[in-house]
């Protein structure tokens, strides 16, 4: 096991350039989703969806071009994840072609908006909406590429602000020694919540969030836990093998992936594309950060004989605590 100046820069990486300002947040990717649809009457159907469970400041809204006039009175519903408003308004004669969709707040928040955008002659555009790019200009033409690309940065926004899952890796990191079995263990821990996570946006399966959050949490706690005990007690506990411990809560963090998209709502075919896109944004991410901190681990190694011993336990549970604190904070939701 690295020593604490090892481990306490891995940390302090991870904070600088991963972490969000707000480490409580465990999720604080919470996206909408704006369908605006071309009518064979020339009119436009508009759908805004947005999560129930979103955060602080993602107050964000809907602003369509001033040309396009409400022609019914807005539709409001509810589920249990998510709010819904429709309306249909008119944009002729000009269309939406050359129209500029622009979302409110955007800006100001921490969350992003999946914008899908029908065509009356068959054409999908399809645009991811953050803070640093709050509006679309509907093209002419817009390829697949530059589609799969905006769910790559989807997936890599989601694993650079999801804390509890980027916490996770970084234990799993710390724990295994050897290249070879940290190689096994992230291969486990992807192959995990890939399957999970496909699993879910595909509708086969379904949890509510509540208690999919919660056992995340544990899962970080008990890895804390494993970091804690001595080399002696793991060799002694032939029953535990990291690469399928991180298999099984490779399966819970893979349901805590999916929220990002299956909470928006995404029309089926729209699926495959960004299933596929936003879990090799996931991916990416993922090895970034493990070989950010295999790089401090191995720059700072000479020091390992000027540190103490019990440097080697504060990693472990500064780790634990926080999620002890999200276990507790999580269990206090409705389930």
């Amino acid at each position: 096991m690295m020593q604490i100046l090892s481990r306490t820069a891995s940390v302090l990486w991870v904070i600088a350039l991963w972490v969000t300002p707000a480490p409580t947040s465990a999720h604080p990717l919470a996206p909408s989703l704006l369908e605006v649809r071309e009518l064979p009457s020339g009119l436009v159907s508009v759908l805004w969806k947005t999560p129930l469970l979103r955060p602080r400041g993602s107050a964000v809204e809907p602003v369509l071009p001033e040309r396009c006039r409400p022609v019914s009175k807005p539709y409001s519903s509810r589920s249990k994840v998510s709010a819904v408003r429709e309306t249909v308004v008119d944009c002729r004669p000009q269309g939406l072609v050359g129209a500029v969709l622009r979302v409110a707040g955007l800006r100001e928040s921490r969350t992003d908006v999946l914008v899908r955008v029908a065509l009356r002659e068959g054409r999908i555009v399809r645009e991811i909406l953050h803070r640093e790019r709050d509006s679309l200009v509907v093209p002419e033409r817009r390829t697949l590429a530059e589609v799969a690309a905006s769910y790559v940065r989807l997936g890599l926004d989601h694993i650079r602000s999801g804390v509890d899952h980027l916490l996770f890796v970084l234990a799993l990191v710390l724990l295994v020694s050897g290249r070879r079995m940290l190689l096994l263990t992230i291969t486990a821990f992807t192959l995990g919540h890939s399957v999970t996570l496909s699993l879910a946006v595909l509708g086969f399966v379904r949890f509510p969030t509540a208690p999919i959050e919660f056992a995340i949490a544990f899962s970080i706690l008990w890895i804390a836990l494993e970091l804690t005990r001595s080399r002696e007690e793991v060799s002694a506990d032939r029953a535990l093998q990291p690469w399928a411990m991180a298999l099984g809560f490779g399966l819970l963090h893979g349901f805590g992936f999916a929220g990002a998209m299956t909470n928006a709502g995404l029309p089926p075919e729209d699926i495959p594309l960004a299933l596929l896109s936003f879990n090799v944004g996931i991916e990416l991410g993922q090895i970034l950060f493990v070989g950010g901190i295999i790089a401090c681990r191995q720059t700072l190694r000479p020091l390992r004989a000027f540190l103490p011993r019990w440097g080697d336990q504060l990693v472990a549970y500064a780790i634990g605590s926080l999620a002890a604190f999200w276990c507790l904070q999580r269990a206090a939701l409705p389930f």
